[in-house]
């Protein structure tokens, strides 16, 4: 087996076996990012030398008897959590220079338990993205490709796409992800592998760059459901340094991956069937549902009657937020500083910001500050939180009859990188399956469950009741066994 194949459970084991060190496994993973890293581009900052000095400290500390959860394993981190002393960008010119000087509390959570970081993953800048298109280092491609077309060059998914794709890739062996209203479910539906975004509160968001905060949440991308349960056992907890951060206690979500899903109530959602949705999504879905029953569950209809207003007000509520967080970069503090000799504080304001951002955050910021503006503020944006607290309201009813709801995870297999670009309304309707769990605050698993016609991977998604992963990754594991999803992408490390 190439050292890459591991599975992150798999890895551990091999490491606590003594079968390879952590020195082995972290120089795979280079050497496979120096290989195919120039073409897919799921990294913007590879930091080999520090990968390799922490991996020779963990061997050191496995040596002694002392061993972290994650010890040795080589993980990605998406360059929009700071990094204490590396390069950390949020995907923009704007803070093309900006090395911050302390670490967020999810990767410092992973460095506690051992893990190594690789570098920092590529993403939509700002996070704000459905394609990994938007980034100002350039698009990640994602490692799979159509069997009768494989010249073209398809999207790994986005925000979280350079995570996804570096996992796909046998890049690194899971990731860090963020999910504002798809951004960890889509791209690992697109990418053929497991990322969960868990209940909002559950993971810290201090030291997480901010798109939008009552929607933005922490979650890891790996290949397998297990792999995932293992990883936010490691990023979650309570954090005193952010009001948001949930003080209950965190699982092990490991162990539940082998609850079975007997006796379980699955929901399905009639408003999720929607007009045009392809053949091949709704015949995965119904037999994600079949593959259930098999297993003891049972399945019942269930209605979300507000699901039809969530894109829209997602797109309301999310630009808001991000008009107000991305407000801080002036050019005087940090990051980019655009002037011209004789100009004043305003031109700064203006020219940094014009040049550092890039059009899809211009547009997001424009779109959340006239939502914000006077005259529109009760037109827009209140009536969208209104809407917001009755999409909730749907799921708290839908969760007194079930345990958890089964869904597709996108309206399609990845496309290709030049075939929505031009119409924004299209790269957002990517996100119909997946807004309303951030709505909600709720947990929701996107797990590898077939391929379409041309060989690409399509994902199902489990929505749970609120820190209630537990049960979603149950029923996640389920489907990964039942569906035996075993394809690989053709441009990955080993092949």
């Amino acid at each position: 087996m190439h050292p890459t194949d591991f599975t992150l459970r798999g890895a551990i084991d091999a490491l606590n076996e003594g079968i390879i060190t952590s020195v082995e496994l972290t120089q795979a993973h280079l050497d496979a990012i120096a290989a195919l890293n120039p073409r897919l581009n799921a990294y913007i900052t590879v930091t080999g030398e520090q990968a390799l000095e922490q991996a020779r400290a963990s061997d050191a500390r496995r040596k002694e008897g002392i061993a972290g959860p994650l010890e040795g394993v080589p993980l990605a981190i998406k360059d929009l959590f700071c990094t204490a002393g590396t390069l950390t960008t949020a995907g923009s010119r704007i803070l093309g220079n900006f090395t911050p000087p302390y670490e967020s509390t999810v990767s410092a959570n992973l460095l506690r338990d051992g893990a190594v970081f690789l570098g920092k993953a590529n993403l939509d800048e700002f996070a704000m993205g459905s394609s990994n298109t938007t980034s100002a280092f350039g698009p990640v491609e994602n490692p799979w490709s159509r069997a009768n077309d494989p010249d073209t060059r398809l999207v790994p998914g986005g925000s979280s796409g350079g995570s996804a794709a570096a996992v796909a890739a046998r890049l690194a062996l899971g990731a860090t992800a963020t999910d504002t209203g798809g951004s960890i479910r889509q791209p690992a539906a697109f990418c053929g592998i497991a990322g969960i975004k868990p209940t909002y509160g559950r993971c810290s968001r201090f030291g997480i760059v901010a798109f939008a905060s009552s929607l933005d949440q922490a979650g890891p991308v790996a290949r397998t459901v297990e792999d995932c349960a293992i990883l936010l056992k490691s990023m979650a907890g309570f954090d005193p340094k952010d009001s948001t951060s949930a003080d209950i206690p965190v699982p092990d979500f490991a162990a539940a991956c082998a609850r079975g899903v007997k006796g379980l109530r699955i929901g399905v959602p009639k408003e999720y069937r929607l007009e045009g949705t392809p053949p091949e999504i709704e015949a995965l879905w119904e037999q994600g549902l079949a593959w259930l029953r098999e297993q003891g569950a049972e399945t019942v209809e269930i209605s979300l009657p507000h699901t039809k207003y969530a894109l829209p007000t997602y797109y309301i509520v999310a630009p808001a937020e991000a008009s107000s967080n991305l407000a801080r970069y002036d050019g005087v503090r940090f990051g980019l500083r655009v002037t011209e000799p004789g100009s004043d504080l305003r031109d700064l304001y203006e020219r940094t910001r014009a040049q550092g951002f890039g059009a899809e955050v211009r547009r997001r910021i424009l779109i959340g500050t006239y939502v914000l503006s006077a005259g529109y503020y009760d037109a827009y944006y209140l009536k969208a939180q209104k809407i917001r607290a009755l999409i909730k309201r749907d799921f708290d009813e839908a969760f007194g009859k079930v345990d958890a709801i089964v869904t597709p995870a996108t309206p399609s297999a990845a496309f290709g990188m030049d075939e929505k670009q031009d119409d924004p309304v299209k790269m957002y309707l990517n996100d119909v399956f997946t807004v309303t769990a951030n709505l909600a605050g709720l947990p929701g698993l996107a797990v590898p469950a077939g391929l379409d016609a041309q060989g690409l991977p399509l994902g199902l998604q489990v929505i749970g009741r609120s820190f209630d992963e537990e049960t979603v990754f149950a029923v996640g594991t389920a489907i990964e066994q039942a569906a035996g999803f075993t394809a690989l992408p053709r441009l990955r490390a080993g092949a």
